[in-house]
């Protein structure tokens, strides 16, 4: 991490716990990369016995060099964790601990995931139910409509929308979901403090109100190339599913999908005209295995089943990005059948609806593949 914050009030900082500040104050270091961290912490524990480490126990971790040995040892001089706590404290940004309930589950299958994200807004426990949806900076009218219906319609059944607040695609993306009254997640390339682009200042505001502005870097870091990769791996990660929306054939989107299969999530893309330069990413990745996406019901139908069932502001169990498009009696019927053996006129009590509708109903659900027959009088659900 390569910049901190330039700040003369002296006003005291939010409180804060020693072993937070400790973090924040690794977090903060110039030359310490996302792995490199992920390496001290795994190898010392936690940020205090880092940061006390000698240096010939620091020079023993992969890739720290007397260079990063000397940074480490001298930590207090190059950065002021307290002024930084001062400008979130100011400014109504969180720190988020790996630790902490409302850090993005996703992340934790990353090999670097960050120990610390600076988050404006507010992460819930449904955005586990999120599609992520990038694109080109460059998109045509063609890609920027069908952004916008996508996300306005991923909104509506319930997905969050994440994004990177860039021009062009994501920017629909954010605008689309906010518009179907959705939440939305807009993970930045650069510091809380240093919006990037800066006319998407008021986007990254409503995403806030309906979601979060989320960054591993420090308030103040700019938006530089080498940020963006990294970026990319936070929105692959915290999303069951990336959808690319336009992207040529090199194109940052293009990372965030390959990341995506890397992490075992679900790779989708709009296909576009052949003769299209911002659709042939798309069309590449189409042909090479990625789900064809042409409307909301393709999105949901991929997100398939879930390992980590998520409840919803109703209080519904969700196992499945399918269940999204179920109505309400064929809702009721699925929760009434659990995961182990259930019998049908267990389903008809629990459901209280007549028995030719609960069966007509199982019909549906199991050719929607969200339940299996186990005989002729018991199901269990997928």
């Amino acid at each position: 991490m390569d910049e901190s914050i330039v700040d003369t009030d002296q006003s005291p900082a939010a409180p804060a716990s020693a072993s937070l500040r400790d973090l924040l104050q690794l977090v903060l270091l110039p030359g310490l990369g996302p792995r490199t961290l992920a390496r001290l912490l795994e190898r010392f524990g936690t940020a205090t016995k880092v940061l006390t480490a000698d240096g010939e126990a620091l020079a023993c971790v992969p890739n720290v060099g007397r260079k990063l040995v000397h940074t480490i040892r001298t930590a207090g001089d190059h950065v002021c964790a307290d002024q930084v706590l001062r400008w979130c404290d100011d400014q109504g940004v969180r720190l988020v601990r790996d630790t902490d309930a409302d850090y993005p589950m996703g992340l934790k299958d990353l090999d670097d995931a960050p120990p610390l994200l600076f988050l404006r807004g507010d992460w819930v426990d449904q955005d586990q139910l999120s599609v992520a949806m990038v694109g080109t900076r460059h998109a045509t009218t063609y890609g920027l409509k069908q952004a916008e219906r996508l996300a306005f319609g991923l909104a509506k059944a319930g997905i969050t929308v994440v994004s990177g607040l860039a021009r062009g695609i994501d920017t629909a993306a954010h605008r689309g979901c906010l518009d179907g009254g959705g939440r939305t997640l807009a993970v930045l390339g650069g510091g809380l403090g240093e919006i990037y682009p800066a006319e998407n200042k008021p986007l990254a505001d409503r995403c806030s109100q309906s979601g979060a502005v989320i960054s591993e870097q420090p308030p103040y870091a700019k938006p530089r190339s080498g940020h963006f990769p990294q970026r990319n791996r936070l929105i692959a990660a915290m999303s069951l599913a990336t959808l690319v929306i336009e992207a040529p054939d090199r194109s940052g989107s293009l990372i965030t999908a390959r990341q995506a299969y890397e992490l075992n999530r679900d790779v989708l893309a709009l296909p576009g005209p052949v003769t299209s330069r911002t659709s042939r990413g798309c069309n590449q990745l189409i042909r090479d295995g990625a789900v064809l996406v042409q409307t909301v019901d393709d999105v949901l139908e991929a997100i398939g089943p879930m390992s980590n069932p998520v409840t919803t502001d109703e209080q519904t169990t969700i196992r499945s990005g399918a269940e999204l498009q179920l109505n309400d009696i064929e809702r009721s019927v699925l929760q009434a059948i659990a995961p182990e053996s259930t019998s049908i006129d267990t389903v008809i009590a629990q459901s209280g609806l007549p028995a030719h509708r609960v069966i007509s109903t199982i019909s549906v659900l199991e050719m929607r593949r969200l339940i299996r027959r186990l005989s002729s009088q018991y199901v269990a659900r997928i």
